[in-house]
């Protein structure tokens, strides 16, 4: 345990942290549109998803289990002005077009996403056109904007006018957590009444020949794509319709660059510190969803992170009937997207009229990176006590 480690954990107790609390859902996954047929998929355990994206000249996918999300962008957004922009800005434009449709008023809301390299297509046509060009200044200069890692969140704010604070978190699969970790201070700061955060990532040719090349992916995992995105505030006189959906007690994120044994000692701490902030003991989760169960040889390391924060030395800590959430089981590997799609997991899951879940006070998401990287979040179900 490090200096820095002790340090956090004896101040845990002095610092929690301002709830927030998440008035509605921008979902887009394998399920579909939403947070209702994400609902479905999780209780049938599957998504009938759609088809790979079309891909570019001389482009194609590998011989991998594609999951992807089937929407068309002009239905949530109009046709109009699409025709240049990334899979990416498709995705995190329409999810935030959901997410906006029950909030009257947009003034003081901002964006904030979590992203792994914004459009990995984008990125990788840009590229190649540089080199196979009779001249490397040859390119299409139109398609350079949707190289840049920020450019999801940049066309949403101008497509739906949010002129506040506006930001893109890189981080992995803990992208989305960071996101939400950045839109809690910035609330807090009073930079932004309301915020728009989440996660979004593209389904390409180009990544998914990344997954593929470096068998990251677990037996029998699907390859996916989607996007998440809430819209949160700290403000009790900000809220929207009838109340939120869930209040987000703590986001926390951490990083241990030793191995797995350490990567899941970090993950141990992170989760009890969340607990603590939160105000939460480990009896009172109710609902997990990790975030590693997709990529080749994590799951264990998380499995026994969770384990070791919620479970602890007494039997009487562990409650009788823990759900155990899998999303990427229903909806694949989504990397950067994952974190929010497991957050949008717990928010449907307490939002099902085919399921009774006022006992489940609270939920408990995970993510861990292969770089080392660690998050969590926990959230309270809405007619739970604070």
């Amino acid at each position: 345990m490090s200096i820095v480690d002790d340090q956090q954990r004896s101040a845990v107790t002095s610092r929690t942290m301002v709830p927030m609390a998440l008035d509605t859902a921008g979902v887009i996954s394998a399920a579909g549109v939403g947070l209702r047929p994400l609902a479905d998929a999780l209780r049938r355990g599957r998504a009938d998803g759609g088809e790979p994206p079309a891909a570019g000249e001389a482009e194609s996918y590998p011989p991998l289990a594609l999951c992807p999300a089937d929407f068309a962008a002009a239905d949530l957004l109009g046709a109009k002005g699409l025709n240049r922009l990334t899979r990416a800005e498709h995705l995190g434009m329409a999810a935030c077009a959901v997410a906006l449709e029950p909030v009257p008023d947009r003034s003081g809301t901002g964006v904030v996403l979590g992203s792994a390299v914004g459009s990995s297509a984008g990125v990788g046509r840009f590229t190649r056109d540089s080199f196979v060009q009779e001249r490397p200044y040859m390119v299409n200069p139109s398609a350079f904007p949707g190289t840049l890692m920020n450019s999801v969140a940049g066309r949403t704010a101008i497509r739906h006018g949010l002129t506040d604070a506006n930001a893109t978190v890189s981080g992995g699969p803990t992208a989305s957590l960071h996101a939400l970790r950045f839109a809690r201070n910035t609330l807090v700061a009073g930079h932004a009444r309301r915020l728009l955060a989440g996660g979004v990532e593209e389904l390409s040719p180009q990544s998914a020949w990344a997954w593929h090349r470096a068998r990251a992916l677990a037996p029998g995992t699907a390859l996916g794509e989607g996007a998440a995105v809430f819209a949160l505030r700290t403000d009790p006189d900000g809220a929207t319709g009838e109340g939120p959906l869930a209040l987000v007690l703590a986001v926390e994120t951490g990083f241990a660059a030793a191995g797995p044994l350490a990567v899941g000692r970090r993950l141990t701490t992170c989760v009890r510190n969340a607990l603590a902030r939160s105000g939460v003991g480990a009896a009172d989760v109710a609902v997990v969803a990790p975030g590693a169960a997709g990529r080749r040889g994590w799951a264990a390391v998380e499995e026994r992170a969770l384990r070791a924060a919620l479970d602890g030395p007494a039997s009487s800590d562990r409650p009788d009937c823990r759900h155990l959430l899998r999303v990427q089981e229903v909806l694949g590997e989504t990397h950067a997207a994952s974190a929010a799609l497991q957050i949008a997991a717990v928010v449907a899951r307490w939002h099902d009229p085919h399921l009774d879940t006022r006992d489940e006070r609270a939920a408990l998401v995970t993510s861990v990176g292969p770089d080392g990287s660690v998050g969590c979040a926990v959230l309270l179900h809405p007619h739970a006590d604070a």
